[in-house]
């Protein structure tokens, strides 16, 4: 009889410890972007004072089967201004720095708020799944282990071109290897950026296309304020396409406000 009650006894030991993984919490990342711009033309020597690599603070709450990723308050953000000759200065601001992203992994949808020019749009879409392979290859995160999984991303951007003051614009296809580390330690199907719903456990680290860009979780917290959790408001919604024909027609105003300009910049 002894021996019945000890079993049952570790039986149940073993359910609570499962029930027990994290399933809230707030993930610090750092996003290290490769800088793609090259300059012809700008005063001063400007391209030589330009960094290689740039990195941003963000930050993954999730809970209740939800996420929202925005950027964290970041460390320097003076950095991003640069001084070449003869009183020349440029500021870098990356895209998507004041975006948030609010995602339900229950629904399959997600609510985007996008700044552009000033403006704010909010964007109502749906999760894209990837085709991910696992390949076997393990290493450990932030004291957590972790399995690696690749997939390839292809979709179509925008790649812009001013030259004198003349704003051109062509859609190409563009296709991304990506590189994730999740672990199942933390059974929430979110990760980095719009990389949400995409695994069967926390992507803490992920890679795309060989560097270019590169998120690394440096801190898990445990406990979330899961009231923070929740859609971007706007008076107008939109589609990921009427975002897009809204995009080409401020880019268009844009380059108006730009003719008779002599300088050339190359942004991709």
């Amino acid at each position: 009889m002894k021996k019945y009650f000890f079993a049952m006894g570790s039986l149940v030991l073993t359910v609570f410890t499962s029930q027990a993984q994290q399933n809230q919490g707030v993930i610090s990342y750092d996003r290290v972007s490769k800088v793609q711009i090259s300059f012809q033309g700008m005063p001063g020597g400007m391209e030589q004072h330009m960094p290689k690599t740039r990195t941003d603070k963000f930050e993954l709450t999730f809970g209740n089967n939800q996420s929202l990723w925005k950027q964290a308050e970041q460390d320097n953000e003076d950095d991003a201004t640069f001084s070449g000759e003869n009183g020349a200065h440029i500021r870098m601001v990356i895209a998507g720095s004041n975006d948030v992203l609010f995602t339900s992994m229950e629904t399959g949808r997600k609510v985007e708020k996008r700044e552009l020019f000033d403006k704010s749009f909010i964007i109502d879409d749906t999760i894209s799944k990837l085709k991910w392979k696992m390949t076997g290859e393990t290493k450990t995160i932030l004291g957590l282990p972790c399995m690696k999984a690749t997939a390839t991303n292809i979709r179509t951007r925008t790649m812009m071109n001013m030259d004198n003051g003349k704003l051109e614009r062509k859609e190409i296809t563009d296709t991304s290897s990506i590189v994730a580390w999740f672990t199942t330690s933390i059974p929430v199907s979110a990760g980095p950026a719009e990389y949400q719903g995409q695994l069967p456990g926390l992507i803490l680290e992920m890679d795309i296309k060989d560097g270019t860009q590169t998120f690394i979780a440096t801190a898990i917290s445990e406990k979330a304020d899961l009231a923070v959790i929740k859609e971007p408001t706007g008076k107008k919604h939109l589609t990921p396409e009427e975002f897009k024909k809204e995009r080409e027609k401020m880019m268009e105003e844009m380059q108006k406000n730009n003719q008779g300009g002599n300088r050339q910049i190359r942004i991709n």
